[in-house]
């Protein structure tokens, strides 16, 4: 392990565990370093490699690395296409997690057409002793078309970074390795442990080898490769591969080989005395079945076949039971397929977190003084002085495995209101990280491209963060769901309470208890003083963004003639080019054309507003009577704003704001997503005429209504439909999602003269994007990154199971 990354491990690690010798001064410390340890025990291995059809990883700076690849060995050209990290090119029919628990089982199947496959990856993993306990991998595959004859190569990798050793026991020959294989190694972090890798008693090679074949290589056997790879290439293990692949071909081509083609596409069976990467390649016909068994050294048991079947079978059943208990899909109606498809949307948004280390870029040379105040502003910045960050760590969901697999802030707040339904503290802890990236100035970047393999997936303009770029603080969303939950289990027996005298006569040796595996999911739900103390912590870091946000999105009022209740609320998104604000998140949604830096926009003040509302709510869970009279004073104020700045009278919507050519104030309405913000974040009065309004364009069908959801931009307006068409009329469910949750939980439920029409509004509306996002799965065996507004069809990244996963909710009517 590097100087740095060994460091930044130390200071992880005990940052989570508190120094014990004051832990066991305090009983509450000692409860969060009890706690804060099984905890990462029990999240420590995981499928954390989301960019890959299917990879494991712990979470260390510096790890034990796994991957799967394959390739058709009945074709001379398939090995230049080997499958490894997920690809939208490779026209997969469909690859998803049909189940997942998000600590230790996991089921996915992936269907290659054009090597006439369909694979089965299951992952489960078993607690027990110091370094994260032991897991067991089980691949298989059968051909997709059973009359035709599927032919593979199939190749698993591991690889060890830092410091450490992995040794490969078997006797090593050039006809390859025979069962079982066996690695052993050691590294400070993981202790000593053993790999296994052991054939299914059915496995066959492909039947058009003849037998007399010269056995050299005996494709009866492993075929491997160990080398020498530094670590921070580790991750480019496909191209290893395809070169000692194409060296082989290269070879047979020069010896005029005429055997069949299989023997060209082998490994070349020879180690490196000081590796640290291995390949094993097995040629198989399908039917085939493999097992990939990892035991510590400090695990009382070791996991073998007849331990991993059983261990799948029962996690399988386990996660039906409790999918049922927790969204109780049965109870409502839902029929089998579509309790699928509510299965899998979860499962792949769980498939889709990942531990991510490495640096990201950063260009600081914008200082506070660069505000963006000058006419054509976005022509007029400073010399680029993009600079490399200090390593960081992130665990996190992603939207997109093929196309975003990297954290993305506002995504990641509707990710967690999905994950925090199933697993309470899993989500806490993905929280725990973002949070933990925000500054000391209260800047968190919007993405976080951490090292040269995520950056290898996004295209260098978009690579470098601005630290006056903001984006929305959806966050606090799933924090605020955190709260609700709470509030539920307050009648529940707590393990301990919050009482101050009791909480210094804990009896220690009760600790162990409380930490059971079997709580971690609702740990922090089921003790007060663990919630207490997770608040505290994101509370000072949400503080210091709010603050951040006030100061550096803050729009002008005076200066451009307008006027309002309060001087000072109002704000503009930064970062705004000609055609795009990427940093609202709507990317391409009309804006005033050109941008100016007389801009005010409605959806900004909205989430100020909706920030100023949740932080006081943690306030006074906190007790923090004095911050929640300022949030609420600034909540106030914001509303007014909001009334007084966004709202065309003419154009019975909320719009944003620039000037004209003589520098008076106007509205510059483009009525969709942003339009209706104010409702979504619940910043208007039940009883408001302008709720009415914002109803009516909902419902309009020549504005933004479509049979199969809420479409972005209103039919309407000049530029539907037009230019990219990201955020510009196409359905996105995650927007639709809001507009669900405001109406179930505040619109359709409190009296006032709207609550007839939301209350119809929800059940047509949930009605379509159930039945939309339903169909289109079936149609395309995908959930996709957006619905069109004109058939229906999915549009652009998919898989996308991000925000399209709150289906689940939409169906079980959590908000």
């Amino acid at each position: 392990m590097s100087i740095f990354a060994s460091f930044l491990f130390f200071v992880t690690w005990n940052t989570i565990m508190p120094n014990l010798v004051k832990a066991q001064q305090n009983p509450l410390a000692l409860l969060e370093n009890s706690v804060a340890r099984t905890t990462n025990q029990s999240l420590f291995w995981g499928t954390y490699r989301p960019n890959l059809y299917f990879g494991t990883r712990a979470r260390l700076p510096e790890s034990l690395l796994t991957g799967l690849m394959w390739f058709g060995v009945d074709d001379s050209t398939k090995w230049q296409h080997i499958r490894h990290a997920c690809d939208q090119g490779d026209d997969m029919a469909e690859y998803s997690y049909k189940k997942h628990n998000g600590r230790s089982f996991a089921m996915q199947t992936l269907t290659d057409e054009e090597n006439n496959v369909t694979l089965k990856t299951e992952f489960l993993k078993v607690l027990g002793g110091d370094n994260g306990g032991n897991w067991g991998v089980r691949i298989s595959g059968i051909p997709t078309n059973q009359g035709k004859s599927s032919r593979l190569s199939l190749l698993y990798y591991i690889g060890l970074q830092g410091e450490g050793s992995l040794e490969l026991n078997n006797k090593l020959t050039s006809e390859g390795l025979s069962d079982p294989i066996l690695l052993k190694g050691d590294s400070p972090e993981l202790g000593r442990f053993s790999i296994e890798i052991n054939d299914g008693p059915n496995n066959k090679i492909p039947s058009t080898i003849p037998s007399e074949v010269n056995p050299i290589p005996d494709l009866h056997k492993t075929q491997y490769w160990g080398h020498l790879v530094p670590d921070d290439d580790m991750w480019r293990a496909k191209e290893y591969v395809s070169g000692q692949i194409s060296l082989n071909v290269e070879n047979k081509l020069a010896e005029n080989s005429t055997r069949p083609l299989p023997y060209w596409l082998t490994l070349r069976n020879t180690v490196r005395e000081d590796s640290n990467f291995f390949v094993f390649q097995k040629i198989v016909e399908a039917p085939f079945q493999f097992d990939i068994y990892f035991n510590s050294d400090s695990s009382p048991t070791n996991l073998d076949a007849s331990r991993l079947t059983s261990g799948l079978e029962s996690s399988s059943r386990d996660f039906d039971e409790r999918f049922e208990r927790t969204f109780g899909l049965l109870k409502k109606g839902f029929n089998i397929k579509q309790i699928r498809i509510a299965k899998l949307s979860l499962s792949n948004l769980i498939g889709g977190i990942g531990y991510f280390y490495g640096s990201s870029i950063v260009d600081r040379s914008y200082t506070s003084e660069v505000d963006e105040d000058e006419i054509n502003f976005w022509d007029r910045v400073p010399e680029p002085e993009p600079r490399l960050t200090p390593p960081a760590v992130l665990f996190t969901a992603t939207p997109s495995r093929p196309f975003f697999p990297r954290g993305f802030y506002w995504d990641e707040g509707f990710h967690q209101l999905l994950i925090g339904e199933w697993d309470n503290d899993l989500s806490l802890d993905i929280i725990r990280h973002w949070t933990s990236l925000i500054d000391s100035d209260g800047w968190v970047a919007r993405e976080q491209i951490l090292g040269e393999e995520a950056r290898s997936k996004v295209p260098a303009r978009f690579q470098t963060q601005y630290p006056h770029y903001a984006n929305p603080p959806m966050i606090l969303m799933p924090i605020k769901a955190f709260l609700e939950r709470l509030a539920k289990h307050k009648n529940v027996e707590h393990i301990s309470n919050d009482d101050e005298t009791e909480e210094h006569n804990l009896d220690i040796n009760n600790f162990v208890s409380t930490t059971d595996p079997a709580l971690l999911p609702d740990r922090h739900l089921i003790d007060k003083r663990l919630s207490k103390a997770f608040l505290q912590r994101v509370y000072v870091k949400i503080k210091s963004n709010y603050r951040w946000f006030k100061r550096t999105q803050r729009g002008e009022i005076k200066a451009w003639g307008r006027h309002a209740t309060n001087g000072k609320e109002a704000y503009r998104w930064r970062g705004r080019t000609p055609g795009h604000t990427l940093t609202s998140g709507l990317d391409d949604y009309p804006r005033p054309t050109p941008p100016h830096p007389a801009e005010l926009h409605v959806d900004l003040i909205s989430w100020v507003g909706f920030m100023a509302r949740t932080l006081k709510d943690i306030a006074l869970a906190l007790n923090e009577d004095d911050d929640a009279e300022d949030y609420e004073d600034d909540y106030n104020n914001i509303v007014a704003n909001l009334q007084d700045l966004h709202w065309s009278e003419n154009d019975k919507a909320f719009c944003d704001l620039s000037v004209n050519e003589n520098d008076e104030s106007v509205f510059v309405c483009h009525k969709g997503y942003i339009s209706i913000y104010p409702m979504l974040l619940n910043l208007l009065p039940n009883d408001s005429p302008k709720l009415g309004a914002i109803l009516d364009l909902i419902e309009n069908p020549e504005e933004l209504w479509s049979p199969y959801g809420l479409r972005s931009l209103s039919k309407s307006d000049e530029f539907f439909n037009t230019g990219e068409n990201y955020w510009r009329g196409p359905v996105w469910i995650n927007i639709n999602y809001l507009t669900l949750s405001c109406l179930f939980k505040n619109y359709a439920v409190v009296p006032g003269p709207y609550q007839t029409r939301a209350q119809k509004l929800y059940r047509e509306l949930r009605e379509i994007i159930i039945n939309n996002t339903v169909e289109q799965y079936g149609r395309s065996g995908f959930l996709w990154e957006q619905y069109s507004a004109i058939n229906g069809e999915g549009l652009r990244s998919h898989p996308f199971t991000g925000w399209t996963a709150l289906i689940t909710l939409i169906m079980a009517e959590i908000y």
